[in-house]
């Protein structure tokens, strides 16, 4: 499929990437396994080439990504391996062990990169999906109340498109974003977010559930997962509403509708970052009606049907009280149903 960022091959379907799952970082019998530690440098020769099969485990990459920044002058040779970055691999789901990486299947978080080294690093590690330079702060729009302005990433080199592959009991959902736009949430084996919907649907057996701050859409594509027949994603953020719509093609098998129409394309949402009244990015033919809107919480109801709404409210800051107290009172006032922060 085509990447909305590179134009190139680098995202497909959601059930091609979960049958790669039991062997897409399984080593083979020849496979090299050398743990090394992350809180020192590297020993010399610790890396080789991959092995014949294609792969490298993840410790032998770092210490040839640390080797580049070696010689390149960025590290003296002192500092621990783990101060090249944090790993990001893709497609990203939990596991029991240390991935074998292929190529392409890793994006790299540094904060000592620049573009001449990340290039370098591209060209040279053959697992290098991307490089992103990455500061001390959360992409995208973290503050209900739109006060803050967002923030993102520096895409240094490369592609920095990438998968997760989420677990539900209706099954998984694979949900791509752009890494240096957005804010990590690795999968892992249990999670409340998904359990918390999963439960309230199952017990009011909605009609309608809105996924109010959606991200990539975790939480509303597991609403559609499940079955519920009509779905709404908003969110105020560009890049978080178009990777909202773009997965509902990734995940397009698992819905039942006929067709889904991306209204508007990423380079033009760019144009606008932060939307307040919501504009519809996406919506689905068919059977279930699934809509994405681009826009701020508080003007949603004016999208919304006037019958109840089962609403997740999957605010940034859950541990501000008055914040979240706030945005629930909110929305509680302006839309029927139940309101809950996941």
């Amino acid at each position: 499929m085509y990447c909305p960022v590179c134009g190139d091959d680098c995202v497909d379907h959601a059930s091609a990437l979960i049958a790669l799952m039991p062997r897409i970082f399984a080593n083979c019998p020849s496979c090299q396994h050398q743990p090394l530690y992350k809180t020192t440098p590297p020993p010399p020769g610790s890396y080789h080439d991959p092995c014949s099969c294609g792969k490298r485990f993840i410790d032998e990459v770092f210490a040839h990504l640390y080797d580049i920044l070696v010689r390149e002058g960025l590290f003296s040779g002192k500092e621990p391996l783990k101060a090249v970055g944090t790993p990001l691999v893709h497609p990203g789901f939990p596991t029991t062990s240390p991935p074998f990486l292929p190529k392409k299947s890793l994006v790299l978080l540094s904060r000592v990169a620049d573009k001449d080294v990340a290039a370098h690093m591209l060209k040279e590690v053959p697992e290098i999906r991307g490089v992103v330079r990455n500061g001390e702060f959360t992409p995208g729009v973290t503050d209900p109340d739109l006060l803050v302005p967002p923030r993102r990433n520096e895409l240094l080199a490369g592609c920095d498109v990438r998968a997760d592959i989420y677990p539900t009991t209706a099954g998984s959902i694979v949900l791509f974003q752009q890494q240096s736009m957005m804010h990590i949430e690795f999968p892992r084996f249990f999670n409340p977010k998904i359990q918390a919907v999963e439960s309230r649907i199952r017990t009011l057996s909605p009609q309608w559930f809105v996924d109010a701050f959606c991200g990539t859409g975790k939480l509303g594509l597991t609403a559609a997962r499940m079955g519920v027949p009509h779905v709404v994603l908003n969110d105020s953020w560009f890049a978080a509403a178009f990777w909202s719509a773009f997965n509902l093609t990734i995940n397009r098998e698992f819905f039942r509708f006929d067709e889904v129409r991306i209204l508007n394309d990423y380079k033009s949402m760019e144009g606008e970052p932060v939307r307040t009244d919501p504009k519809p990015v996406a919506r689905t033919e068919g059977e279930q009606e699934i809509l994405v809107y681009q826009g701020d919480f508080r003007k949603l109801h004016q999208v919304l049907p006037a019958g109840p709404v089962l609403a997740a409210l999957d605010v940034f800051e859950k541990a501000d009280r008055k914040a979240t107290g706030s945005v629930l009172h909110y929305w509680r006032e302006h839309v029927t149903g139940e309101a809950f922060i996941p």
